[in-house]
């Protein structure tokens, strides 16, 4: 008997900071905050483990899956993609084990929401999702105030 070895993916997101957006990060609105552009509310937490996740399955990444010419995911939320996302891989025969993602920006500030980003996120996907954050100690776009991005790595398991 052969054990089904996971396999990993990584998924990188970034978006530009745009006045007179709402901000969205990790599922969670962040009143006050200047949002990012995008086709979709621009959440790079979700979109790069949404990344992650259809990296690992081999099914491409949130262009190839959602593309922007598509107009019912026009300004859709992180989440409803991250579910979304989360069905697909295991509509093609995969189990999720995990998804981690890195918050890179000089704000918001996550760490005071991170247990309910992890929450929310994780609902989303069915599956354990963790949110962690960096500064860039003011080197390039992130540290500058300029954008945001979002690296995640997910695992998942071919069902066997």
């Amino acid at each position: 008997m052969t054990t089904a070895l996971p396999l990993v993916g990584i998924g990188v997101d970034v978006h530009a900071f745009e006045e007179g957006r709402e901000l969205w990060i990790a599922g969670l609105h962040w009143p006050g905050e200047t949002g990012l552009a995008g086709h979709s509310d621009a959440d790079v937490v979700a979109h790069a483990a949404c990344n992650a996740l259809l990296s690992a399955a081999g099914l491409g990444d949130l262009g190839a899956q959602f593309g922007t010419s598509d107009p019912e995911w026009a300004g859709a939320s992180g989440l409803k993609l991250l579910g979304e996302a989360a069905r697909r891989v295991r509509d093609a025969g995969f189990e999720i084990g995990n998804v981690s993602v890195q918050l890179v920006g000089v704000r918001p500030r996550i760490g005071r929401r991170r247990a309910e980003a992890e929450q929310v996120l994780s609902e989303a996907a069915g599956a354990p999702i963790r949110v962690a954050a960096a500064t860039t100690d003011g080197l390039g776009f992130t540290g500058k105030g300029e954008g945001l991005a979002g690296i995640a790595t997910a695992i998942v398991f071919p069902r066997t």
